[in-house]
């Protein structure tokens, strides 16, 4: 499975989740922030990766990490 890490972000007056370095949207458009961070939580679990989610404005709101975590950290 590749690597890439999910995105949530406005377009156009709706919400969509991508993986970076791959071409298009994953899963369609969502009407509300709250599905799509939902359902890119889903997918970004499922592909243990990180989480990226982006406020209207472009700007990163949240990142959380779903995986690939080093062990190594204190905390």
């Amino acid at each position: 499975m590749p690597t890439g890490d999910v995105e949530t972000f406005p377009q156009d007056g709706a919400w969509f989740n991508r993986v970076t370095g791959e071409s298009g949207n994953t899963g369609g458009s969502h009407r509300t922030k709250a599905e799509a961070v939902e359902a890119g939580r889903e997918l970004a679990r499922a592909r243990k990766v990180e989480h990226i989610i982006k406020n209207e404005n472009g700007q990163i709101a949240e990142r959380n990490s779903y995986g690939n975590d080093p062990r190594d950290v204190k905390g």
